[in-house]
């Protein structure tokens, strides 16, 4: 007997390969794929189902291209949104064998309309379920997020309410086996732990808390989410059936003349901020790997034409792959190496850093044609500002930088100065030229003036 979880970094995705007597199953696969086809066959399973626990917004599905390689079948819920082109509809009591194994459909709205999650049991040991894949209604420390029907908050928070309690009916015992962990864009309060069971997080997920419906539902109608562009992409293609991954992840290599020359509606550079920010070329803008599932898909659009730079072979890999699994794989190539294009005469651009002293001195002197520009989501700047500063959300400066004056002077300040310098890379490769970047911002801030 077989249960795997396969995590995809940057998205932070869980998938699942479960199996027994010779049959297997996939839970929410991700795009490349063929991954669960050797892990499968490594054990001398055949997969005969594929299981989607819901459509999902933050990635490509790879359940079209799994029933392609492997002819499963693929169960989805029951969408009113339109047919998932590539499954059968699954509804509530519907049950599957994989081999000793059992797997029962539970109807689970909330966080999408076709949301469902899958019972496992274990037919040798008949008193209950042993473990539930929840999807995106339930996570490790928190629950689903409900802002993807904004004309129905209420109704649909209280949709989840409701399934919650249908999975937590299930028995503190369960094993809880969620479709994404701490750093997915699918939640803000999940624990850096992945497993749990039921009866822990009955105890302990503050979501889990409320002393009423009303009062979970007044909880979450009030939630500040962000929903990028791409998310839009995301749910067409898994309605549609998205195409099977380029075989090769790594993209075409080029020259500094060839870079040159390639016709491209963006120049990413993937290295480190601090790296980014010492000297890279004119026009581009800076996603760091570990950072491009977060916010490619807010600067980046179906079909715009991409060129990549990084430090060396494997960071252009880990980009492409990042970037595949949310459909912006119009790649042209990439270049490796700012260091030999300075060497050869090519001029960079820098981005002065500033500490705690400088932006005070600044705020004092009310410096004229001059903005503190916080980039956080809004949570965390309703829990502290720094006074004087103004705000817009990193992702949101894809158009609001148009609200922007390109005369002015621009310092970007975050927690950190990781999103800062995405913030400040993007103002560069749009034309602004006067601008900076707090280094540490607010925890540097913060550190000051406790």
């Amino acid at each position: 007997m077989l249960l795997e979880k396969i995590k995809t970094p940057g998205l932070s995705h869980l998938s699942y390969l479960i199996g027994s007597g010779g049959k297997a199953a996939v839970i929410d696969p991700r795009r490349d794929c063929e991954c669960y086809v050797e892990m499968a066959r490594a054990e001398g399973l055949e997969i005969t189902h594929i299981f989607e626990t819901h459509r999902n917004e933050d990635l490509v599905s790879g359940a079209p291209i799994l029933r392609e390689l492997t002819g499963a079948r693929v169960l989805h819920g029951p969408n009113p949104a339109g047919t998932v082109e590539y499954a059968e509809t699954a509804r509530e009591g519907d049950e599957f064998e994989i081999g000793q194994l059992k797997i029962r459909v539970l109807e689970t709205p909330g966080h999408t309309d076709d949301h469902l999650a899958f019972v496992l049991h274990d037919t040798g040991y008949p008193d209950g379920p042993v473990g539930v894949f929840t999807g995106d209604a339930l996570f490790v420390g928190d629950v689903g997020r409900t802002d993807f029907y904004p004309e129905r908050k209420r109704e649909v928070a209280g949709l989840l309410y409701d399934s919650l309690q249908k999975i937590l009916a299930l028995g503190d015992q369960v094993i809880l086996y969620p479709a994404h962990g701490a750093g997915s864009v699918c939640g803000s309060g999940m624990a850096e732990r992945e497993f749990s069971t039921l009866g822990h997080e009955r105890a302990n997920n503050p979501r889990l808390q409320f002393e009423s419906r009303d009062a979970f539902i007044n909880f979450k109608v009030e939630e500040n989410h962000y929903q990028p562009p791409y998310f839009r992409l995301m749910e067409r293609l898994n309605l549609e059936g998205g195409e099977a991954a380029p075989r090769v992840m790594r993209p075409k290599r080029l020259s500094l003349p060839e870079l040159g020359d390639t016709d491209v509606d963006h120049l990413v550079d993937v290295r480190e901020p601090l790296a980014f920010a010492s000297g890279h070329l004119p026009g581009s803008m800076n996603l760091p790997v570990g950072m491009i599932s977060a916010f490619a898909g807010w600067f980046i659009r179906e079909g715009e034409r991409v060129a990549l730079i990084a430090s060396d072979e494997d960071q252009l890999e880990a980009a492409m792959t990042h970037l595949v699994r949310i459909a912006l794989d119009n790649i042209k190539g990439g270049y490796v190496g700012v260091v030999p294009a300075a060497a050869q005469g090519k001029s960079m651009r820098t981005i002065p850093m500033i500490g705690t002293e400088e932006v005070e001195r600044r705020l004092e002197a009310g410096k004229d044609g001059w903005t503190l520009l916080d980039v956080r989501d809004a949570d965390e700047r309703a829990q502290n500002a720094i006074e004087g500063s103004e705000h817009i959300y990193v992702g949101e400066l894809n158009d609001r930088y148009h609200d922007l004056d390109p005369a002015q002077h621009y310092t970007l300040m975050c927690a950190s100065g990781m999103r800062a310098t995405v913030a400040v890379g993007w103002l560069a490769s749009r034309g602004f030229e006067k601008l900076d970047v707090y280094l540490g911002s607010m925890g540097a801030w913060k550190a000051d003036h406790d």
